[in-house]
């Protein structure tokens, strides 16, 4: 068996497997462009930062002043749902006391705090009694 026999097998035209090797050797081999093979991926992850990433950390930020420059008198909300005016503070600011009743106040972490309550006119509030 020849040399010329298993070639043969492999491809049944010699003469256009050597063209196909001359094109794929006068192309380089299609190799790839670099850095243009990342730009897309480069693109993406500028999309990603500018559409997802850097609002977050905008909100993040905001919360986090809202929360550092809570004052007595602010009505919050918690993000367990309590709503409440701040009466004081404990342990250098770090835990507020929120009054949620007449005789009642709670103390909780300055963390805790999901917003300040936004004002609701009178005629809005509606107690259990009324929807009766």
């Amino acid at each position: 068996m020849s040399f010329g026999a298993n070639i043969g097998n492999f491809h049944p035209n010699l003469k256009e497997l050597k063209l196909e090797i001359i094109y794929a050797l006068s192309n380089g081999g299609q190799q790839g462009g670099g850095i243009a093979a990342f730009l897309p991926f480069i693109l993406i992850m500028f999309i990603i930062y500018f559409l997802m990433i850097r609002p977050q950390t905008k909100r993040q930020k905001e919360k986090q002043n809202m929360i550092q420059s809570l004052q007595k008198g602010d009505k919050v909300i918690t993000i367990g749902g309590v709503h409440g005016s701040v009466v004081g503070f404990k342990q250098k600011g770090t835990i507020l006391i929120l009054k949620v009743g007449k005789n009642m106040d709670i103390a909780v972490n300055r963390s805790a705090v999901a917003g300040l309550e936004k004002n609701v006119a009178p005629d809005e509030i509606t107690t259990i009694e009324e929807k009766a």
